[in-house]
């Protein structure tokens, strides 16, 4: 039977005893734009990340576009942020007219080589973005320590990140904002694009939610240049049914994931490194192989979906050429870019689909064996 690399399908089936009614409730309301839902529902996630403030905004790419604008970062100004990410962390950057500026990673945890960030930082340096990769928590202690030392803001990417924790603490509410995704395969999803932006600081909340709604506090007066940039209240009232299941769903990603660590840790596979002082909340379990691309035809033909995040570095990307990195090229990253392989991983992954998950990685390594081997 086939593996899906995520089951969106299954998940709603689950709580759809939940999710009509809410849904019904709004369509029966009418307040499709910024209603009620949309209230309770930035409450409620302020309050599990930590936070006194919560805005909501139509997707993870523009919580980090708002977050740069509400902090004045524009023309002529830098930003330093990961090699290895989406794209979408240095388009936000470049929304602004901002110049972004890669640091490469660790190839253990993915994330930002904090070692390698005061060699980026120049006088044009204003913000720090590190990105909570694949469900991991950067090092925000000694980036903190950074960004203190050369007055820099830090704006958390955590768009992977729901519900991950820091030295006890979630995600999101260590620099000065802490931005969300719930794109439908995050590990707290919507059924359509939707984001956040946290804070605990009033002003920069009162500024993102502005900046969201056309820089309008009341209709048709705009104190600025604004955007529409809001989360719907039909995304908000699902959200709220899914907020109360995120912390089991992450359990449930946890315990996959000792188990593929269990099944893979005599393999020739690279499985995830889990820091001491962090909890990964695993939005994606990525291996590294030496032979990634057979494997993952291998994994193809055995009707298991695999991915690749990310094939390609932002600062090999066409827009980004041009753009400083640290060091030159990013070697890390492009490095990682050829070995890293993400393998099916949702809440309701079943142990007997991680089985055949595992024993199609072990297979394809004997496969190679027998091929490699002299008649």
């Amino acid at each position: 039977m086939a593996i899906p690399f995520v089951d969106l399908v299954g998940q709603y089936h689950t709580l759809r005893q939940e999710i009509i009614p809410a849904l019904e409730r709004v369509m029966t309301q009418g307040q499709f734009i910024l209603g009620e839902d949309v209230d309770r529902f930035e409450e409620a996630f302020a309050r599990y990340c930590g936070a006194n403030h919560c805005v909501g905004v139509s997707s993870g790419t523009e919580a980090l576009h708002l977050a740069l604008r509400a902090l004045d970062i524009g023309s002529g100004d830098e930003v330093i942020t990961a090699a290895n990410s989406f794209v979408a962390t240095a388009f936000a950057i470049s929304y602004t007219g901002a110049t972004p500026v890669f640091v490469d990673v660790k190839p253990t945890d993915y994330n930002i080589d904090v070692d390698l960030i005061e060699r980026a930082i120049s006088p044009r340096t204003k913000a720090i973005i590190p990105v909570h990769l694949y469900g991991q928590p950067a090092d925000l202690a000694a980036i903190l320590e950074v960004a203190r030392a050369y007055n820099l803001k830090v704006v958390e990417d955590a768009c992977q990140a729901h519900g991950a924790q820091y030295r006890g603490r979630p995600v999101g509410s260590f620099g000065h904002m802490g931005c969300f995704s719930f794109y439908p395969g995050k590990n707290l999803g919507a059924y359509g694009d939707g984001g956040a932006v946290v804070t605990n600081d009033s002003d920069l909340a009162d500024r993102i939610r502005l900046l969201r709604n056309y820089a309008q506090r009341v209709k048709n007066v705009h104190s600025g240049i604004g955007f529409n940039s809001r989360l719907d209240t039909l995304q908000a009232a699902l959200l709220l049914v899914k907020l109360r299941y995120l912390d089991n769903w992450n359990e449930n990603r946890r315990a996959a994931a000792r188990e593929y660590d269990r099944l893979l840790a005599d393999s020739k596979a690279v499985i995830p490194v889990e820091k001491p002082d962090v909890r990964h909340v695993y939005h994606l379990y990525v291996i590294q192989h030496h032979d990634r691309d057979r494997l993952l035809t291998h994994l193809k033909e055995l009707g298991i979906a695999c991915g690749i995040h990310y094939p390609l570095p932002i600062n090999r990307q066409q827009p980004y050429l041009s753009c400083k990195a640290v060091p030159e090229g990013a070697p890390v990253s492009t490095m990682l870019s050829h070995r890293i392989l993400s393998l099916p991983m949702f809440p309701e992954l079943r142990k007997e689909q991680i089985h055949t998950i595992a024993e199609g990685i072990i297979s394809s390594e004997h496969m190679a064996i027998e091929r490699a081997s002299p008649l």
